[in-house]
C-alpha cells in the first residue's frame, strides 16, 4: 500500500522497470482518464489514489500483453476496457448524462499497420463500446456505426449487452442537473451560447490508449461518455479518426481528450501525425505546436496522449490536469494527473 501513501502526498511519479533484455524488441503503452479542470485543492487524498490505483491496473492491463508477445491492438483495447469499467472517467460505467438522463457513448480504434479502423457513436447497451469499435474494424465492411444500427450490429457479433441503466452513476446525475440549472438560467441567450458558457468540466472526459508492440505495430483507441447534458445525438470526435484517434507506423498512435468541437475542426490527431510526418521534427514537437499553440489559440482545451515507433512517449495538454499513465520504451513508468513529474 506504499504506493497510496506516496501519491497522496504529491502530483505524480516515475520510476523506472527492469531494464529488458538488449535482444528484447522494445513495446510501450500509455494511457490517459481525460483532461479538463481538475482542482488539486478539491480532490480528496482517497479520489487520487483510487485514480492513480485504476490508471495503474490499466496500465498493468494492457503492458503485460506487450510483454508477452500481444499485439498492439490487444494492448489498447485491453486499457481502455478497465477504464470503461469504472465509474472513475467518462466512458462505459463512468458516462455522463445527456440532456435527456441517458447515455450515448462513442469509441474508436486504429491499426497503424494498415491504416484500418473502426468506431461507434450514439451506442447505449453495449457495455464496452472500444470492443464492438474493434469488431465493425475487423468484422464489417465500414468504419462507422451509429446508433441503433451499431447496436444491431453488437448483438449479432455476440458483444455483451446491459441496460442503459448500467452507466448510471450518482456523481454524474448531480453534474447533469448542475449543467442544466446552469443553461436553463441563461435567459435570452441561445442553447449554443449556454452550453458554451459551461466550465470545461461539463465538456470532457474521454479515456484513451496508445501502444507499440513487439512487431513494431503502432495501435490507438479511445471511448468516452462524450459531453454533460448533450442533445440531438450530438457526437464529439472521440470515435471520428483523425480527430480524437489516429495511427500510422511510420509516425505515430494517438489519442485525444479535450473539447471534441475544437478536436474535430482541427483534425487533430491527424494533423500531429501530418506535422511529425512533413515536417520532419519529432512527434513531442507536433504535439506540443497544436495542442499547447494552435488549438488553445483557438480556444480548444484538452490534451493527447502520443507514441512513435520508437516508443518515446508525449502526453501535453493545455488544461489544469490531465489523467495520464505510460510506460516508455526504456521501461520508464509514469503516472501523472497535474504538470510536475517527482521523483519518488
Amino acid at each position: 500500500m506504499r504506493l497510496f501513501g506516496v501519491l497522496a502526498a504529491m502530483t505524480a511519479f516515475t520510476f523506472s522497470l527492469p531494464a529488458l533484455a538488449e535482444t528484447t524488441p522494445p513495446v510501450a503503452l500509455a494511457i490517459h482518464g481525460g483532461a479538463g479542470t481538475i482542482d488539486p485543492e478539491k480532490m480528496s487524498d482517497e479520489k487520487r489514489q483510487a485514480i492513480a490505483a485504476k490508471l495503474d491496473e490499466a496500465l498493468t492491463s494492457g503492458y503485460r500483453l506487450l510483454q508477452n508477445g500481444g499485439s498492439a491492438l490487444d494492448a489498447v483495447e485491453a486499457a481502455v476496457r478497465v477504464l470503461e469499467d469504472s465509474p472513475l472517467f467518462n466512458a462505459g460505467v463512468g458516462a455522463v448524462y445527456t440532456w435527456e438522463e441517458g447515455h450515448e457513448l462513442d469509441a474508436s480504434i486504429m491499426d497503424g499497420a494498415t491504416l484500418e479502423a473502426g468506431a461507434v457513436a450514439g451506442v447505449r447497451t453495449v457495455r464496452n463500446p472500444i470492443s464492438l469499435a474493434r469488431k465493425v474494424m475487423t468484422d464489417s465492411p465500414h468504419v462507422m456505426l451509429a446508433g441503433e444500427g451499431a447496436e444491431a450490429f453488437a448483438r449479432s457479433q455476440g458483444v455483451e449487452m446491459v441496460p442503459n441503466s448500467h452507466f448510471d452513476t450518482e456523481s454524474r446525475l448531480k453534474s447533469l442537473k448542475e449543467a442544466k440549472e446552469k443553461i436553463l438560467a441563461r435567459e435570452g441567450v441561445s442553447h449554443q451560447a449556454a452550453v458554451e458558457s459551461l466550465e470545461s468540466e461539463f465538456k470532457m472526459g474521454t479515456v484513451g490508449a496508445v501502444a507499440l508492440d513487439s512487431t513494431g505495430t503502432l495501435a490507438a483507441a479511445t471511448s468516452t461518455g462524450g459531453m454533460t447534458a448533450k442533445r440531438w445525438g450530438r457526437v464529439g470526435d472521440s470515435p471520428v479518426i483523425g480527430a480524437g484517434t489516429y495511427a500510422d507506423d511510420a509516425v505515430c498512435a494517438i489519442s485525444a481528450t479535450g473539447h471534441g468541437e475544437y478536436f474535430i475542426r482541427y483534425n487533430v490527431a491527424a494533423d500531429i501525425c501530418a506535422r511529425a510526418k512533413y515536417q520532419g521534427i519529432l512527434l513531442a514537437e507536433a504535439a506540443d505546436e497544436v495542442i499547447l499553440k494552435r488549438l488553445k489559440q483557438a480556444g480548444g482545451t484538452g490534451g493527447v496522449i502520443t507514441l512513435d515507433p520508437e516508443g518515446r512517449v508525449a502526453m501535453p495538454f493545455n488544461t489544469e490536469g490531465m489523467y495520464r499513465a505510460s510506460i516508455d520504451a526504456q521501461g520508464n513508468k509514469q503516472i501523472a494527473i497535474w504538470q510536475s513529474v517527482i521523483e519518488p
